[in-house]
């Protein structure tokens, strides 16, 4: 959030750091947001009128980048093998001259907004600019072909041959994006879930004003908010209210909504800032409306919705193209693990299967990302009658549970190693917030009771490894302290996750693993 320019007097400076401690505080203030809230009969309903999985423009808008690059490029190059059957030399100035104009004709397309969804729902409207900008990439290949003197000339009919295929191409295929838009639009496929929090007059005005743009991607879910029928009415602009703030949390997660907007005037600073602490563990966007003030924001201060203006304070972490580059590190880096490490499998195998009775591999319930429920792999490392599905027992020094050959397997971490097929699954990552047991707790209580935010953590998939274990935090909880020194390093990590961040987790982690002093 940036400075705001006001015709009153408002300390949005003052609001924008109690905002940011909302995320930075210390991490065992305690607050009511980690206990679960049931969901009423109507609320529950209406989540479950939302089960199909939904595709944010940005990345519906990245694919088409990536086909229209690819196709004009093969148009180009079916047309360059039947008009000029190059040798090795001109096919790789042909190649060039292809890569070079298929970019262009994205870059101006891009400059054009001709990946505005306002443009890919009409194609009539976006015609004329795609057109223009197909030329003019076709111009500016031809410049670049001259300035540096590439020696083949090029064929006039190899060039009115891609221009007009082209053409033809960007026209048929927008006239069916455009088509397919309104049919996503329509049945739920692309769109981005919002809710409104808070009630009354405000959030009647901010719902007509979002339903005049007639070109935005917001579908309304409904309305929370923890005022009586006389200051926020069950119907609010024909949308019910479907239950408390703490009821939110629950429904958010059951349906994974993608923004919560928040109608409350900028000057209730005291009612935003008890809303944000018990909403910013979801991973949604978290907005506040300012349709309604009279303030006047700088362009970077806020973003939109059609035409009305949003206040950012919290995005979803690891969102649309970050998190298919995080899916596809996984998967790259866990085969890799597997191609290496398949003689430790085999061994720690028959190791576990020889030294007792019972099943090689435990499973074990676990939170998951948007505390959802996963089943975690690991090798086995305790008799089979003396296991403890729940966890609720942590392991300790010594402890009479464990097999020999399984206090080896947990101080060398090799137990873990069955929860890389958890990442080919898609329930982990292999870099993360490392994932505890639902009944997990530290003498009589659990996490959440002890760590206000814990359950942010969960606002991306949990790791295999993680920035806590790395930094020391490895092994049994059997202190407040130490779960409260985990959750502020799995938080740093989240608020500042890159793919470098990621890469030196993972090179680090086997020299960390040499320190066993708290793995039992």
């Amino acid at each position: 959030m940036n400075q705001i320019d006001r015709p009153e007097a408002f300390d949005t400076e003052a609001l924008r750091r109690k905002i940011s401690e909302i995320r930075t505080r210390s991490p065992g203030e305690k607050s009511d947001a980690n206990r679960p809230s049931t969901l009423n009969p109507l609320a529950r309903r209406i989540a479950a009128q939302f089960g199909m999985e939904t595709y944010s423009p940005t990345m519906i808008i990245g694919l088409m980048r990536l086909f229209e690059f690819s196709a004009l490029f093969a148009i180009g190059y079916a047309i360059t093998m039947f008009y000029a059957a190059p040798n090795l030399k001109q096919w790789l100035s042909y190649s060039m001259i292809l890569a070079a104009g298929s970019m262009l004709a994205l870059g101006f397309m891009q400059a054009a907004d001709g990946y505005q969804v306002p443009m890919l729902r009409s194609a009539t409207r976006a015609l004329p600019r795609l057109l223009a900008a197909w030329t003019l990439a076709f111009v500016a290949t031809a410049l670049l072909f001259v300035v540096f003197h590439v020696e083949n000339r090029l064929s006039p009919s190899w060039v009115a041959a891609w221009y007009v295929a082209g053409a033809l191409f960007l026209i048929a295929e927008r006239f069916f994006i455009a088509f397919s838009i309104r049919r996503w639009a329509r049945n739920g496929t692309m769109e981005r879930r919002a809710v409104i929090v808070g009630g009354g007059q405000p959030a009647k005005d901010l719902i007509r004003s979002i339903e005049q743009q007639s070109d935005n991607d917001i579908r309304i879910c409904g309305i929370f908010d923890d005022r009586d029928e006389r200051r926020s009415p069950h119907i609010i602009a024909g949308y019910p209210k479907l239950g408390t703030i703490a009821e939110l949390v629950e429904f958010a997660r059951l349906i994974r909504v993608d923004i919560l907007i928040i109608a409350l005037p900028l000057t209730a600073e005291k009612r935003i800032l008890q809303l944000l602490r018990k909403l910013w563990v979801l991973p949604a966007d978290i907005r506040i409306a300012a349709h309604a003030g009279n303030l006047r924001f700088r362009p970077r201060s806020y973003s939109h919705i059609g035409n009305v203006a949003m206040l950012d304070v919290f995005d979803k972490p690891i969102a649309d193209w970050d998190s298919v580059a995080k899916r596809a590190f996984d998967i790259f880096f866990s085969l890799v693990a597997l191609a290496l490490l398949w003689p430790v499998f085999i061994g720690a195998a028959i190791a576990v299967k020889l030294s007792s009775k019972g099943p090689i591999i435990f499973k074990q319930k676990r939170h998951g990302f948007n505390n959802e429920m996963i089943e975690v792999y690991k090798f086995r490392s305790m008799f089979t009658n003396m296991s403890d599905p729940t966890a609720k027992n942590a392991v300790t020094k010594g402890d009479p549970r464990v097999t020999p050959v399984g206090r080896f397997l947990r101080k060398s971490s090799i137990d873990e190693l069955p929860q890389i097929f958890n990442v080919l699954k898609g329930q982990l990552s292999l870099v993360g917030p490392r994932p505890h047991a639902v009944l997990a707790q530290t003498a009589d209580r659990t996490y959440s009771d002890v760590v206000e935010g814990y359950f942010a953590r969960h606002r991306v998939k949990p790791g295999v490894t993680g920035w806590a274990q790395i930094n020391g935090w490895r092994g049994e909880i059997d202190s407040d302290d130490k779960i409260k020194f985990r959750t502020a390093f799995d938080l740093y990590y989240i608020e500042n996750w890159s793919l470098w961040l990621d890469l030196k987790i993972l090179l680090l982690t086997p020299i960390r693993l040499l320190n066993t002093e708290n793995a039992y």
